[in-house]
């Protein structure tokens, strides 16, 4: 019996190495056993055999379940992928039998850690320590499998300006800026109320330079943990007013919005929704509210329009990661009927109420374009009702001196039931779009 040790719980590099031995010696899965080395042990080496010269192939898609597949909890999954891997060198094409128990059970448990990272991303909520420049964000999540190190690099792209670690009892991941750091996990789940506390105690005893880790597996040159300066409970306040709207951080700003209170729609909202994209982007997109996905998830335009947007956007040549795109309206309005939530317009009260988190962005990014998507966000964006119709296709200078451009917004477009009007609809969105692409062009040659 073949007795493989690996280095950690997801060690798919160690698990990769000792397999590829253990196929090019012809060692049955009935002869071999997988455990995970106990973190007191010396580090070994993941297998003690010696691969003779030789090679093999396998699917692409057998490596892709496999990383799935080693992050999960299943004690059994070590010997479950080395068994498949025995099997497809005979059958190549196993992994179409979704019948076969073993593939429905790698399936299954692949199936399971991608749920688990999307869980992840939808309901991970950060929480603010510190203030300006010694700000830090903190979360404390507990996932099903060890999908820590695979999750942290969305959370680096869409947190990309704010410094944050996340806490879990496997890992924790840290971001500041330039690189993720992996640490080890913390020994117990704090409550809201201890979070600032956990984190101190925390850094404390683990963040010492030589101890960490990148995400890429090297030694971090991470600094020692920030020092958080107590800070005030959380008010429930309304935005600063126009006049008092200037040049701040984003990430200030999102944490902000997060305890509003201006109007009554946070009441039955999951959520604040902010905007979101890069600090200083030239182009800035406007739409009228979240919708229900985005209401879930957090995030501007992640639903069935903000799928229409992407797919304008680059046809008109414009990259979404460029652009700072948000809402007039930051909570999601709607109307229950059961269980489905159907979008409600937001009124002329709400959409004021709103208005100073729009003025506070603007002043934050300075964009050279805002491109209004609807009337809502046309109303918002200039101070007053707006019809799109008759000023579509130009740009406007606003009181405040922004260029902006207003056009339709893109769940108009998915509300038409005329395919043909459907299609010459969208042709009209994409060519506003081409011409906010023209205007900042224009913009940036004359700079």
């Amino acid at each position: 019996m073949h007795l493989i040790t690996l280095d950690h719980e997801t060690d798919f590099d160690g698990w990769r190495r000792a397999a590829r031995a253990l196929m090019l010696n012809d060692v049955p899965p009935s002869e071999v056993a997988w455990r995970v080395r106990d973190t007191r042990e010396p580090q070994a080496d993941a297998t003690t055999l010696e691969a003779p010269p030789g090679s093999f192939n396998v699917p692409a898609k057998f490596v892709e379940l496999a990383k799935l597949a080693i992050i999960n909890r299943s004690p059994h999954r070590f010997a479950l992928l080395y068994r498949l891997l025995w099997r497809l060198r005979h059958h190549r094409d196993l992994l179409m039998a979704t019948e076969d128990p073993d593939v429905a059970e790698v399936l299954a448990i692949a199936d399971a850690v991608d749920r688990d990272i999307k869980h992840m991303q939808a309901n991970l909520r950060f929480r603010e320590f510190g203030r300006e420049q010694k700000a830090h964000f903190i979360a404390a999540f507990k996932p099903e499998h060890h999908i820590v190190e695979s999750a942290a690099p969305f959370f680096a792209s869409r947190y990309a300006d704010m410094p944050w670690s996340i806490l879990t009892p496997d890992a924790c991941a840290h971001w500041d800026g330039h690189a993720v750091t992996i640490t080890p996990g913390i020994s117990e789940m704090p409550d809201a109320n201890r979070l600032e506390e956990t984190w101190q105690h925390y850094c404390a005893d683990i963040f010492n330079p030589a101890r960490l880790k990148t995400a890429s597996g090297q030694t971090g040159n991470q600094p020692h943990a920030p020092t958080i300066e107590p800070q005030e409970s959380p008010m429930i306040r309304k935005p600063a007013s126009r006049k008092h709207a200037a040049a701040e951080s984003l990430t200030t700003l999102r944490a902000e919005a997060a305890s509003c209170r201006a109007c009554p729609l946070w009441k039955d909202a999951t959520q604040t929704v902010f905007g979101e994209g890069p600090a200083h982007a030239r182009l800035m997109l406007v739409g009228e509210q979240p919708g229900d996905k985005e209401d879930l998830a957090g995030h501007p335009f992640v639903g069935p329009a903000g799928n229409m947007l992407d797919r304008a956007l680059a046809e008109a040549g414009i990259i979404r990661e460029k652009v700072y795109v948000t809402n007039a309206v930051k909570h999601f309005k709607f109307w229950a009927r059961g269980k489905i939530r159907l979008h409600q317009k937001p009124s002329t009260p709400e959409i004021k109420a709103c208005r100073p988190w729009y003025e506070r962005e603007l002043a934050a990014i300075k964009p050279d374009l805002v491109v209004a998507l609807g009337a809502t966000a046309a109303h918002c964006v200039l101070g007053k009702i707006t019809p799109i119709n008759k000023n579509r296709g130009r740009p406007i200078t606003s009181d405040d001196g922004t260029e902006v451009l207003v056009t339709v917004h893109p769940s108009y477009l998915l509300r038409l039931p005329d395919e043909e009007a459907k299609a010459r609809e969208y042709a009209r969105f994409v060519a506003d779009l081409r011409l906010a692409a023209k205007l900042l062009k224009s913009s940036a040659h004359a700079a």
